[in-house]
Order: C-alpha cells, then sequence, then structure tokens
C-alpha cells in the first residue's frame, strides 16, 4: 500500500509539445483554486504541527456545536525531531503535516493552512525568528488567509518571551494580533484590496492560549478565577462527552497521538474519571463584539468564546489609554450606546458614549483594573493600570525590552508587563544591573533610586540620584550587583530572589517594585598541561571542582540516582577546553546511527553548551555540541545542533566508556572552532544530560548543571566559567549559518488537493490564472498530462489515486502554450485515479485538477 505522502517520486525531465494556441482568460473554476474560499468561524495560528494539539477537545466540541475551524502551522516543523525514521528537512515536513491533518480530523478540523516558512530550530527567540523567517511577507500572506476565510475568531499562541516559551511560537503569536488589526485596516496590504479583489475583513475576536488562572480539575475548571484581575478568561471543559461516548479530552489524546514523530505515540491514556480532567484556557487579546461577562451562567458554556463573535457581530469596544495616574482624569469612549462602569472608589461621568474616569486620589501604582461597557448587545471589557509619576524598573532582558516595545505597537499595552523582571547574576560573582527611571508626569523630575539586597548580596551604592528628568523621558541609573555568599542555593534549586527597588522625588517615594535575579552557577576552569581524550578521567586532567548535573530541568524526575544523575569536569589545555561527563543510567534509551546524532534528545546523550562572550541574547551565537555515546555503527558520535553552525563539529575529539551503571562522555574542544573569540572572566557554559530509558526513541527526563525549562535555548541562564591565566585570543566573530530550507506547498499533494476542495490557494499567496491542467491520460504505462499556460512558470504534477500519491514530476515552463508533459508511475493506478498540480510563479500561485481518462 502507498502511504498518502512519503512514496512521491519526483521524476526529472518534460515533455512538450507547444501549440500555437495560447489559452486566454481564467481557468474553470470547477477544476481550480479559483472559486469562492471556504468560510470559517475560527482559525488557530501556530508555528508547527502540532502546536495547535492541546486545543482539540475545544476544537471538538466547537465543531460539535455546529462551526467550522481551520488551522493555519506557519512552518511544517522540518527542524524538529524525529522519532519514526530518518527524514529531516522538506522530507520530514511533508510527514508532519500528513500527522497534523490527521489529528485535527479527529476534532472535525479539515482545513490546514501552511505559510511554507522555515523551521530551522528550538529557539527562545522572537528576535532571532524575525531575522530568520521573512515577517513582512508571512504577515501578508496571513492578512491575505484571513480576508479570504473571513474567521470570526482567531485564537493563537503566547506572544511574551515567558520563559521557555518557543520564540517561533511567540512570532506565529504576534503575526496572529498583527494580522487581527491588518486584515480589517485598508492601508494594510491594500493591493490585495486593489489588484487581488479581497474585502477587509475584521475578526471579532481574538484569543491566545493558556492564562494565570488557576488548573482546577472537574466542571469547575470552567469558572476559575484568573491571578490577574484584568484579564478575561474562557475555559472549556475536556471531560464533556464526545459524539463516541468518549471524553473529548480522550478523542485529544488519541488525536495528539498521531504525533508519532514528535515521540508522542507513547503518551498515556487521560484519566478515566472525569473529575480529574481540566480545562482548555484562553485569554482574551482584544475583541471589537461584546462577549459574555465573567461569572454568568452564560460565560461557563463551552462556546463563551464564540459568543458575540460567530452569532452577532455588533460592534461594542471602549477606547481608553492603558496607563492612567491617580486622581488624574482621563477620556474613554464607548463604540455604541453602553453604559460605561469601573471599579469601586473610580468616577465615571458623561454619556452617550464619552466618559470621563477619575482614578481614586490614593490608587496605589500598579493597580489593574477593568473598565466595563454593558449594553443590550452584551458586555466588554478594557483593562488600564495605574502608573506612577515617576516609574523605575530592572532593566529587561533584550528579547523582553523588544516584546514591550511591540505590545504597544499593536494596541495590546495590558501585554507589556507579562514577563517578569529577572537578570541572572554568577554564584560568588558581580554584574551591572541597569536600572530605568521614566518620567510619566507633566513636570521635569529629580530624586534618588534605591536598591535594597537581601542577605547575600550587595550593591556598590546602595542608592544613586538622577537630576532633571523632563517630561515622558527616561534614564538608566546603574548598579553593580554582587554575591557576597557563594553558598548559597542557585536559583534553580532555590527560585529566584527578590528585591526592592524604589524612586523618590521631592514630593516622598513615587514607586516601589520588586525585581529579581537569577543566581547561576559559576566555576573556574584550570589550566592543565595534557588531557588523553579517551573516556576516562585519569589524575591531573580534571583537577577543578566537580560540577553537579543532578538537577531536573525537563521531564520526569528521576526513581534515583542510579536512574539518571551525573557530574561534570572542564579543563584547558592551551586552546582546547576538555570536558568529561560521568553519568549513572540503569536503563539505556536506544542506539542510533551517527546519522542521527544531531538528534540527540532522543535517546541517551550529553550536550556542551557555550557561549564564548556570555552575552548572546540567542543560541545562533553560541557552540552547542551533542555527544552520543554510542552509535549503531559502534563508537560515539558528536554534532552541532541550534548554534551559530549546525553540522559537523570539525575540530572535535570524543571519547565515550561504558561503566557500571553508566557510561562517560569526553570531548576536547577546540576554542579557535567557536563563534567568537572567548571573554575570559564570563564565558557561558551549561553540560546536559538527556535520558531515555526506552527503545522507541523518545526521552523522559533532562538534567544538567544550569537548569530551567527551555534553558538550552537560554544563554544567559547558562552558567558562567572563567578562565584564569587565559589570555583572551583575537578572532573572528562568525556570522549564524541557520537552515533555510522549507517545505513549500507546492511539494504537498495534500496540500494542494486541500486547494482545490475549498478554492483557498496555496501558502497564502494571491491567484494567479496563468497556467493549468487541462487533460490527463494513461499512455505506456506512464500518465501524460496536458498544461495550458499564458506564461512561464514552474509546475509539481502529482498523480494521486486512492492509496496516495502514484508518481509525481516538478519541471519548469518555459512560456506560454500548451505542454505535455508525462509522469512515470511507480506502480499500478488506484481507484479514483486523477492529477492535481500546483502552478508558481512570481506572481502566486493555482492549484488545479485533472481527472485520468
Amino acid at each position: 500500500m502507498r502511504t498518502a505522502l512519503l512514496a512521491a517520486v519526483v521524476v526529472a525531465g518534460l515533455l512538450t509539445a507547444c501549440t500555437a494556441t495560447v489559452p486566454s482568460g481564467p481557468p474553470p473554476p470547477d477544476s481550480t483554486s479559483a472559486g469562492d474560499p471556504v468560510d470559517l468561524d475560527v482559525l488557530f495560528v501556530g508555528a508547527h504541527p502540532d502546536d495547535e494539539a492541546s486545543t482539540l477537545s475545544t476544537l471538538g466540541q466547537w465543531t460539535q456545536a455546529g462551526y467550522r475551524s481551520g488551522v493555519v502551522t506557519i512552518t511544517r516543523g522540518e527542524g524538529g525531531g524525529n522519532a519514526v525514521g530518518p527524514e529531516e528537512g522538506p522530507a520530514l515536513g511533508l510527514l508532519r503535516e500528513d500527522e497534523e491533518r490527521r489529528a485535527v480530523g479527529l476534532a472535525g478540523v479539515t482545513d490546514v493552512f501552511n505559510l511554507d516558512e522555515v523551521d530551522f530550530f528550538y529557539t527562545v527567540s522572537a528576535p532571532l525568528t524575525q531575522q530568520v523567517w521573512e515577517p513582512r511577507d508571512t504577515l501578508s500572506r496571513l492578512v491575505r488567509l484571513v480576508r479570504q476565510t473571513r474567521p470570526d475568531v482567531l485564537l493563537t499562541m503566547n506572544p511574551a518571551p515567558s520563559p521557555g516559551n518557543h520564540g517561533h511560537h511567540q512570532e506565529a503569536a504576534r503575526l496572529a494580533i498583527e494580522a487581527y488589526h491588518a486584515a480589517a485596516d485598508p492601508a494594510a496590504f491594500p493591493e490585495q484590496i486593489s489588484g487581488e479583489g479581497l474585502r477587509l475583513w475584521a475578526p471579532a475576536r481574538i484569543l491566545r492560549t493558556g492564562t494565570s488562572a488557576a488548573a482546577p480539575t472537574g466542571p469547575g475548571c470552567v469558572t476559575a478565577a484568573p491571578a490577574d484581575p484584568a484579564e478575561d478568561v474562557f475555559s472549556v471543559w475536556s471531560g464533556a462527552a464526545a459524539p463516541d461516548g468518549r471524553t473529548w479530552a480522550a478523542v485529544e489524546r488519541e488525536a495528539q497521538r498521531h504525533y508519532a514523530s514528535q515521540g508522542w505515540a507513547v503518551f498515556p491514556d487521560v484519566p478515566a474519571d472525569s473529575a480529574q480532567l481540566g480545562c482548555d484556557t484562553f485569554t482574551l487579546v482584544d475583541s471589537r463584539t461584546p462577549y459574555p461577562a465573567p461569572d454568568t451562567r452564560k460565560a461557563a458554556t463551552p462556546t463563551a468564546a464564540l459568543d458575540g463573535a460567530v452569532d452577532a457581530m455588533r460592534r461594542l469596544e471602549i477606547s481608553a489609554p492603558y496607563d492612567v495616574t491617580a486622581g488624574v482624569p482621563f477620556d474613554a469612549t464607548v463604540s455604541a450606546d453602553a453604559t460605561l462602569t469601573a471599579p469601586t472608589g473610580w468616577t465615571v461621568t458623561g454619556g452617550r458614549g464619552s466618559y470621563v474616569v477619575i482614578p481614586p486620589a490614593d490608587a496605589a501604582p500598579g493597580t489593574r483594573v477593568r473598565l466595563t461597557a454593558t449594553s443590550s448587545a452584551g458586555y466588554t471589557a478594557e483593562p488600564v493600570e495605574v502608573a506612577p509619576p515617576v516609574r523605575v524598573a530592572q532593566a529587561p532582558l533584550p528579547q523582553v525590552a523588544e516584546f514591550r516595545s511591540w505590545a504597544p505597537s499593536v494596541g495590546a499595552e495590558h501585554l507589556r508587563d507579562v514577563v517578569p523582571p529577572v537578570l541572572t547574576v554568577p554564584s560568588g560573582g558581580s554584574r551591572e544591573v541597569p536600572m530605568t527611571v521614566t518620567n510619566h508626569s507633566n513636570q521635569p523630575q529629580s530624586g534618588t533610586v534605591e536598591v535594597a539586597l537581601p542577605a547575600g548580596f550587595t550593591a556598590d551604592a546602595p542608592s544613586r540620584p538622577f537630576v532633571d528628568l523632563a517630561p515622558g523621558a527616561s534614564a538608566t541609573v546603574p548598579f553593580v550587583i554582587t554575591n557576597t555568599d557563594p553558598a548559597l542555593p542557585t536559583s534553580n534549586t532555590g527560585g529566584d530572589i527578590p528585591y526592592r527597588l524604589s524612586v523618590t522625588t521631592a514630593s516622598g517615594t513615587v514607586s516601589v517594585v520588586e525585581p529579581s535575579v537569577e543566581l547561576v552557577p559559576a566555576t573556574a576552569v584550570p589550566a592543565v598541561g595534557g588531557v588523553a581524550v579517551d573516556g576516562a578521567a585519569a589524575p591531573g586532567e580534571y583537577p577543578g571542582p566537580a560540577l553537579d548535573l543532578t538537577r531536573v530541568w525537563e521531564g520526569d524526575d528521576c526513581a534515583s540516582a542510579d536512574d539518571c544523575s551525573a557530574t561534570g569536569h572542564v579543563s584547558r589545555v592551551g586552546d582546547l577546553l576538555a570536558v568529561f561527563v560521568e553519568v549513572r543510567d540503569e536503563a539505556r534509551g536506544a542506539v542510533l546511527p551517527a546519522a542521527d546524532c544531531k538528534r540527540h534528545w532522543r535517546t541517551d546523550s550529553v550536550e556542551i553548551a557555550i557561549d564564548p562572550t556570555g552575552t548572546s541574547e540567542n543560541t545562533a551565537s553560541t557552540y552547542k555540541l551533542a555527544v552520543l555515546p554510542a552509535t549503531a555503527e559502534g563508537p560515539p558520535c558528536a554534532a552541532r545542533d541550534a548554534d551559530q553552525h549546525q553540522g559537523e563539529a570539525d575540530g572535535v575529539q570524543v571519547a565515550s566508556a561504558a561503566t557500571p551503571g553508566g557510561y562517560t562522555v569526553e570531548a576536547a574542544i577546540p576554542m579557535a572552532g567557536l563563534p567568537a573569540p572567548v571573554d575570559p572572566e564570563r564565558m557561558g557554559l551549561n553540560l546536559l544530560v538527556y535520558d531515555s530509558d526506552t527503545q522507541d526513541r523518545t526521552g523522559q527526563t533532562r538534567i544538567g548543571w544550569s537548569t530551567w525549562q527551555g534553558v538550552q535555548g537560554d544563554p544567559y541562564r547558562w552558567g558562567r566559567a572563567t578562565l584564569p591565566a587565559y589570555a583572551a585570543r583575537r578572532g573572528q566573530v562568525r556570522e549564524p549559518v541557520v537552515p533555510s530550507d522549507p517545505l513549500l506547498s507546492s511539494a504537498s499533494p495534500q496540500s494542494i488537493e486541500q486547494a482545490l476542495g475549498i478554492d483557498v490557494p496555496l501558502a497564502g499567496l494571491p491567484t494567479d490564472p496563468s497556467g493549468w491542467l487541462t487533460t490527463a491520460r494513461v499512455v505506456d504505462g506512464d500518465v501524460e498530462v496536458t498544461l495550458a499556460s499564458t506564461t512561464a512558470g514552474e509546475v509539481s504534477v502529482f498523480v494521486r489515486d486512492s492509496e496516495g500519491t502514484a508518481g509525481s514530476l516538478v519541471t519548469t515552463v518555459a512560456g506560454a502554450g500548451e505542454h505535455v508533459l508525462r509522469v512515470r508511475l511507480t506502480g499500478p493506478l488506484g481507484s479514483a485515479p486523477r492529477v492535481v498540480a500546483a502552478w508558481t510563479t512570481q506572481e502566486g500561485s493555482l492549484a488545479s485538477r485533472a481527472d485520468i481518462s
């Protein structure tokens, strides 16, 4: 039996017979994707196949209620792992698209759209994602898709750089929020309106997955209150009954197992007791229409997130500034005949859509409240926050600063501060921590910034002044913070360390906040005369302190030290870094071929992560080496992944040895091969161990030295290593080399057939009706296809039947005319034989079909 996708064979070559007759006019709409597009109720926007997996119990319930949902996947996950085979790159993209279509189909979702961006590697950086993707082009495609399919509700992921949040997820969510606004804006991509005949479309609502609410189980989870009182949250219980009698949580789990390439086929059953099943949660980002008020009966229904959006399109919005000042009036408007209200102690005057609101004079800075509007059409709310006249804040991480700048640009100021401020300090070390002072008043301000640290920390000064800060201006006031007690537990075991930061002006204390520092482990790397890379630690080779690698950062807890634990050692031999890791592991994982070395997270392995300058915002300027202690071929292997240059580990020596109850890994890394010269005072370093106890190529536990969720992508949270007596070398700073080979929709027969079925062109591209199939017939065991074109282009042709793909051809057409193409078959044709094709030019794409005669 042929599979739906993977047996496709691309046959190079083109047999053409061009006639003098040049086709004119558009192709027949019943055989191409140039008809009237599908009309959706809901559209989920994610970055990879499986990003929608945690929402499928909800999408299934919405399908059950009569609503039609679609899924946008910006990439096809070509850069992810593969637990079922050797496919990677575009071939893996085909496999993952098929998994996704089968999975979401169990929730009644049949429309899956791909935007053909590349899934390059795991990163927690949205800025890096923006550098690799083409955000303007991707936004254009997404806006076109929204204008074509006209969804009333957009769902997406968390746009914030929360710890461990994939940078691709962040960027997908930001694109969704931008598309929510842009699809309704005549100034956004106007050529789609004037040149392509599309119409503006304003989705009624956009929500993101997740919430700050607690996570109870049972049907009562639908009323869980968020920790942030200004959030509007919708919850859908997964324990509701699906049409087949199972819970929707059980259906969702079956769907998730279809993502087998990601190791999800082994997911356990969900609890049979529905009281142990929780809710899918969604937080409102923005709404143009009324929705059920919190704590009402209607708000607890499974379709509450859709009410007022799909069933009614009456506009109801509040416009108000996000930052307001205690005791100072501000204007607010309501777009419909509604009554505006505010919390007790706030004053509201006015009417007929125009109001003046006065916060209490004693309202504490940082207070977040809802302004609410109620009309005959329903309810809506808008968050506002009381800002101090002068605000002080610990300078954010670069990616957090970038997010805080982005959020107001799309009218989402309420998302601005969802990531708590945190910076790292090495154990026993120091760092400069800039404090930012901002004047929100209408008068120049002078004053003092004061730092109050807990025991075990000092600052180079208790306070520092700022002078004549202009209205609306910001200034940086730096402090050097030192950890004076290296015996304190690092934050990956002891938690973040809060401290008090305040600003005082002539009128008194204006702002008090509580940011945090995170204490990361530190070590000194001793210089030694030599190291034999043999998988053993001989006397004198590693005289430095042993590094404790036993902390779990993802996955299951270790059952015991024998189940998973490790120690690490680092030395320097001239310009070589030598690393020795001793792992205790009583159950070994699958032994992979050396070709799978870079996909090390699927089995037992060691990862060595180095940030040579100690300043990297993301791993594209770092060095990450994966080592498998054994391969199917025998010796260990080493490969780089998700760093400045993935692939071969040039110049690296590796060795390993089996030990009673475990194994060792040893590596010697030339520092000349690092992405930049080493800063011997602050080099970033992390040692991570991946543990698998199964033969199904899935990992169970990840342990290491400096550990947080997603830490392999977070260089700022790696430990710090100093290199005493090492003279910094001058050298080249190497630009990142990032994978850039996505699977295109024109190479996916499933995408082509969907485009034909719902009349939505491929990959969010414009329709270009300049090339289409006219006939197809069997000739001498091949399929002969006639293509008509009015210009040059590329065509991807797939012979399909009930078993999948029976042959394929990708070729270039030189110009206008009729073109006869011959596609070689891989076997006898089954039932329902047909040919589908994707025609692509610089102007756009068209899918077409011809039945085989």
